[in-house]
């Protein structure tokens, strides 16, 4: 297996099923999985792993204990940093993303917090949605097709 490029950063997640599941995504196109805390569950609950089933033991995981200790430690380039809100500028089919991405996504609830995302506006990005009825999409499911669309000439696409 070769080494995994890119990244997907869930900030403080708050369901287990949706990080177990996004973990699952993890390990079926190795990637690596960064978690940063604090976290709405236990990553020792069953849900994660029942989400990630038998894979979850696969999982290339990374935490850390803030969004600034990441910054810190992964220290990275500021065009490698790709945000995903719903009313981002671009469409998650703008960017070309590079090899070395770090996705970036915030907890279902609130989303990213505003101290992450000021003097990154041009790098938020959203998944369109054409249903005024949807306010959004399942965490684990943007997060798929995030992944599938930023590695789609990767993978023959």
């Amino acid at each position: 297996m070769s080494d995994p490029c890119l990244k997907l950063v869930l900030v403080t997640p708050e369901i287990p099923y949706n990080t177990g599941a996004i973990g699952r995504t993890c390990v079926a196109l190795n990637l690596e999985l960064i978690l940063i805390k604090p976290y709405g569950f236990s990553l020792d609950e069953k849900a994660v792993r029942r989400a990630g089933t038998d894979y979850w033991k696969h999982v290339n995981l990374c935490e850390f204990d803030s969004w600034e200790a990441f910054l810190a430690d992964r220290n990275p380039p500021r065009d490698s940093l790709y945000f995903f809100e719903e009313h981002g500028a671009q469409t998650v089919y703008d960017p070309d993303y590079q090899e070395d991405a770090y996705l970036v996504f915030g907890c279902e609830s609130k989303g990213l917090p505003k101290e992450i995302l000021d003097g990154m506006e041009d790098r938020v990005i959203n998944l369109p949605m054409l249903s005024p009825l949807v306010r959004s999409l399942n965490l684990a499911n943007v997060a798929t097709a995030v992944v599938y669309q930023a590695m789609r000439t990767k993978l023959g696409g």
